[in-house]
């Protein structure tokens, strides 16, 4: 196979792929013996020519969609403020958020000029996601309930009140179901909230809407 139609291969591959990893690359092209150390030659001129963009060290992507970086943390899911502004639960626009549950580095990182954050999860906290549209790709996101519980579990700073209206239209049957994986201190949180919730509407106070804060830039 001449060196130009392998490129063509690898090409291919790269555009039927999210995310590409360079272990992924390597056992590509690994049965060529004389190209054992191409990968990395490959990977450095398609960053120089820019046809491939590192989300984080040894994952990749050809697309612009910042979001992807969550398969570079498997498992993982998009969550926390990333998915209430998701589920529009929070009107407030924010970054990516990737939790995950590998030993990582938190924190920001950046993708093209463009900011997303970190964060790590106990893996026995890893479940309610699903994968919801975003453009042309099928991404993982905490579904209502998990993020409503994510929100409280990371103690985001958010007023009684947002949180009662967040509660607000949550399927309680799930909640509840995935809340008997948490300590009683957290059940009791969310039996709080949301009887706060329905004191509150009957009382016939008004709906609040989130206010703004401070967005992550």
């Amino acid at each position: 196979m001449g060196t130009k139609k392998y490129l063509e291969e690898v090409k291919e591959y790269l555009h039927n792929s999210p995310v590409v990893e360079s272990t992924s690359l390597y056992r590509l092209i690994r049965a060529r013996k004389q190209l054992k150390q191409y990968h990395k030659q490959l990977i450095r001129n398609l960053i120089k020519k820019r046809q491939l963009k590192p989300l984080t060290r040894g994952c990749y992507t050809i697309h612009d969609e910042v979001s992807l970086a969550v398969f570079c943390f498997t498992p993982a899911y998009l969550g926390l403020e990333d998915a209430l502004s998701y589920h529009g639960l929070w009107e407030q626009e924010t970054i990516p958020i990737v939790v995950t549950t590998r030993k990582v580095r938190q924190g920001l990182r950046k993708f093209a000029g463009t900011n997303y954050l970190v964060r790590r999860i106990d893996r026995k906290y890893y479940f309610g996601v699903d994968y919801y549209p975003v453009g042309e790709f099928s991404l993982p996101y905490s579904d209502k309930e998990k993020t409503f519980l994510d929100v409280l579990y990371f103690k985001l700073k958010f007023t009684d009140e947002e949180l009662q209206e967040m509660a607000t239209g949550l399927d309680t049957q799930k909640l509840w179901q995935y809340l008997e994986r948490y300590p009683e201190k957290m059940r009791k949180r969310v039996k709080k909230i949301l009887a706060q919730g329905k004191e509150r509407q009957l009382c016939g106070l008004p709906a609040l809407r989130s206010e703004a804060k401070t967005a992550l830039a």
